[in-house]
């Protein structure tokens, strides 16, 4: 009866967990490869963590109150299967890992990181938009259509788009979110971020790099809206700097 009840308990405690684990639908490729990899990990997360902590209470209520504990006695195949398990374990979260890491947009190279020194080899249908960090704001500029905005980065849903980021003065730091773009942005170098966003919809921009006493104000926002819009927009702009407003998306997400 005992065990039933720990056997039960443990099943709930799965089944809450699973239900709070559960990932919202990701806004872009990046969140989305992260949220997929954090699936596979609960696979094996939530089964092994369940199954020590019923061996434990187990142990607590079976052992309790023990006058005379013995040591344990040596049990070599249980130790290698321990070890053998471990590494199985081990070796499908670095696999798992790796698949992630590996994809070009964790890790651009080809034609993509070629985009770094000159866009024009970026691929026909992708975007190349030049990020600009500085103390303490962003800028972001279009050499398609020569223009540039301040606070404000659009780009359009459902193609390839690849960030140049630079620096003018210190270490910052590009984090969206719900995009699931976090990276450095260094002085005197120029770091690449490709992404696909899926939803239309406005997000958040922080920079995640203490960089000075207007560290917290260093905000913008990074609009998505469909490809017809954007392509309207540039061409409203085409030749103007400092622009602040953004096309408004049908369904802004934040």
């Amino acid at each position: 009866m005992r065990r039933r009840r720990l056997g039960t308990l443990a099943l709930a405690a799965l089944a809450v967990v699973w239900l709070f684990a559960a990932p919202a639908a990701a806004q872009s490729v990046n969140r989305d490869l992260f949220e997929q990899l954090n699936t596979q990990l609960l696979y094996v997360a939530l089964p092994l963590t369940v199954f020590v902590e019923v061996i434990l209470v187990y142990a607590v209520v079976r052992f309790r109150g023990n006058p005379d504990p013995k040591p344990t006695i040596a049990d070599p195949p249980l130790e290698i299967t321990w070890t053998a398990a471990t590494a199985v374990i081990l070796l499908f979260v670095g696999f798992s890992a790796y698949t992630v890491l590996a994809t070009p947009y964790m890790s651009p190279a080809g034609s993509a990181a070629a985009a770094v020194e000159n866009p024009e080899t970026a691929p026909d249908d992708a975007v190349v938009v030049d990020v600009v960090a500085y103390q303490f704001g962003w800028e972001a500029r279009y050499p398609a259509a020569n223009v540039s905005t301040q606070g404000e980065l659009v780009v359009p849903t459902d193609r390839e788009v690849y960030l140049r980021l630079r620096s003018q003065d210190v270490i910052h730091s590009l984090f969206v979110p719900d995009w699931g773009i976090k990276q450095d942005v260094f002085p005197g170098q120029t770091t690449l971020v490709r992404t696909r966003v899926y939803e239309p919809g406005s997000y958040r921009i922080y920079c995640a790099e203490l960089c000075g006493v207007g560290h917290s104000r260093m905000r913008a926002t990074a609009t998505a809206v469909p490809d017809s819009t954007y392509r309207e927009w540039l061409d409203d702009h085409r030749n103007e700097t400092g622009v602040t407003d953004a096309p408004r998306p049908a369904n802004a997400t934040a």
